[in-house]
């Protein structure tokens, strides 16, 4: 992998380990919070993980207990004009679609306050485990905005239209056990455990087929983009496309001889 910028200067950190890449946002003093050059180093971090073959899983959180991520650099934006807004939210859209089409599983590790871009950082995920103190909203409204980078639109698709109007025209954040009442995360856990948490569920994926696991995704992924039967029919292609593969052997083998399958 050559040599790897470290150190409290570096916003955006990537730590593989054990088939699992943690990348962590590194910017505590700022709460956090997404600039140009966090996004450009978080879609790098992106590219990285899913070039190298050892990977089967990422990890995504902040540095530090307070937040997760607090929103965007707000001094960054405020100077931008509209065409400059238009390209920041095109560019952090198309990093957090890079996110949610990442053929390995993300999970989003929340400790503190997920807000804003944070909320929408983590809405791209595929799984988000939230720690007790965990605040999840978009509060763009109060700075006479709207959430830029994806938030209106998944926000509406994990909990719903009702939810979303209540939260994005309202700006009010959810606590943790909130935020897993409303589906906008799978689990709530201690605070300072999100990370622990989430790294035992990558690993217990990392355990799993890795192609059994990228078609799961893209089932349920692709699959809420069109009808039932849309859905359905990709099911089935998926599905049987896995009898072609050495995984399936492998895995129902495993089973029979009642052993641990070698994947």
């Amino acid at each position: 992998m050559g040599e790897r910028e470290t150190g409290p200067s570096v916003p955006v950190l990537i730590d593989i380990e054990d088939k699992v890449a943690v990348i962590t946002i590194n910017r505590p003093n700022q709460l956090n919070a997404l600039n140009m050059e966090v996004l450009e180093r978080l879609h790098s971090a992106l590219q990285e993980s899913r070039l190298n073959a050892s990977v089967r899983a990422l990890v995504i959180t902040g540095m530090g207990s307070r937040a997760f991520v607090a929103g965007a650099d707000i001094a960054e934006m405020a100077g931008l004009d509209a065409a400059g807004a238009s390209s920041f939210s095109a560019f952090g859209q198309s990093v957090f679609l890079a996110i949610e089409r990442h053929p390995k599983p993300v999970i989003a590790a929340i400790n503190g306050y997920a807000l804003g871009g944070g909320c929408e950082l983590a809405m791209s995920c595929d799984i988000r485990v939230a720690a007790e103190n965990a605040r999840i909203g978009q509060p763009e409204v109060g700075l006479g905005i709207i959430p830029g980078f994806g938030g209106t639109q998944r926000l509406a698709r994990l909990a719903g239209k009702a939810v979303a109007m209540d939260m994005v025209l309202s700006g009010r954040a959810v606590g943790a056990e909130e935020a897993l009442r409303l589906g906008l995360v799978s689990r709530v856990v201690p605070e300072g455990k999100a990370l622990s948490e989430a790294l035992a569920l990558a690993h217990e994926i990392c355990r799993k087929s890795p192609h059994a696991v990228t078609q799961a995704k893209k089932a349920v992924a692709e699959g809420l983009l069109g009808t039932l039967d849309d859905g359905l029919r990709l099911e089935r292609e998926l599905f049987s496309a896995c009898f072609s593969h050495p995984d399936q052997e492998e895995g129902m083998k495993a089973f029979l001889e009642k052993r641990k399958a070698e994947f």
